[in-house]
């Protein structure tokens, strides 16, 4: 009789040890969320080595709530840095070109994903646990930059951003379809994952450009902060 007494309640327990477990989960997964939030905002006030911005060139950022690409004047230096993307029907050096965007991010995802309602599980959770990385590259006419990020930098400084892209990539075109007539998608290096996102790849290229930014950025907030506070 004590055997099935005991039987009993270690099986009343069970449940409520699955749902305990359920419970910690569900408090550690917001926590560790908020957690990764904090690190990048403070990750972005602390200076790197480098300069202040110059006065010769003026790039801006543009993107979305979660990813950031560099938007490069078109100038002459700036189509023959990217020449490589125009044996991919990236139109360079056309005559309308304004601005030339570049961007890196997650394969699957930044791939497949033009609009938030392209969202899918599967792109989003490798990109979350870890995927090769991509480079965008797009061309642009006249826009209104309006309420852009921008940031002023020095020739040689911008010389050194150009070279710290175009080291991004392998310069090998993907078998795969752009979101506009004007952009391609190419292999690029580095694995991309929480710890180094789109946002963290920003910073890095304006680090490497020797810019004094945030050692680590790895999102929008924390990239905006960043110039703020560093600019």
């Amino acid at each position: 009789m004590r055997i099935l007494r005991q039987a009993f309640r270690s099986g009343r327990r069970r449940p409520l040890r699955r749902v305990l477990r359920a419970l910690r989960w569900l408090l550690i997964v917001p926590c560790a969320v908020a957690v990764w939030l904090i690190a990048g905002l403070i990750g972005a006030m602390i200076p790197s080595d480098g300069a202040a911005p110059g006065d010769d060139v003026t790039i801006h950022l543009v993107g979305t709530a979660i990813h950031y690409d560099f938007l490069l004047p078109a100038t002459p230096r700036t189509r023959a840095a990217f020449g490589f993307a125009t044996d991919a029907g990236v139109p360079v050096d056309a005559l309308g070109a304004r601005w030339i965007l570049i961007g890196w991010g997650a394969r699957d995802f930044y791939t497949a994903t033009g609009r938030y309602s392209d969202m899918e599980v599967g792109p989003v959770w490798r990109a979350v646990t870890g995927d090769a990385s991509v480079l965008r590259v797009e061309v642009w006419g006249d826009v209104d930059l309006s309420g852009r990020p921008e940031l002023r930098l020095g020739a040689v400084q911008y010389d050194r951003l150009l070279a710290a892209l175009v080291a991004s990539t392998d310069r090998q075109a993907l078998n795969h379809p752009g979101f506009t007539a004007t952009d391609g998608f190419f292999g690029a290096v580095g694995r991309f994952d929480l710890w180094r996102t789109c946002n963290v790849w920003v910073g890095q290229m304006l680090r490497a450009a020797g810019v004094r930014f945030g050692v680590w950025t790895p999102t929008p907030q924390a990239v905006r902060l960043a110039l703020r506070w560093h600019g």
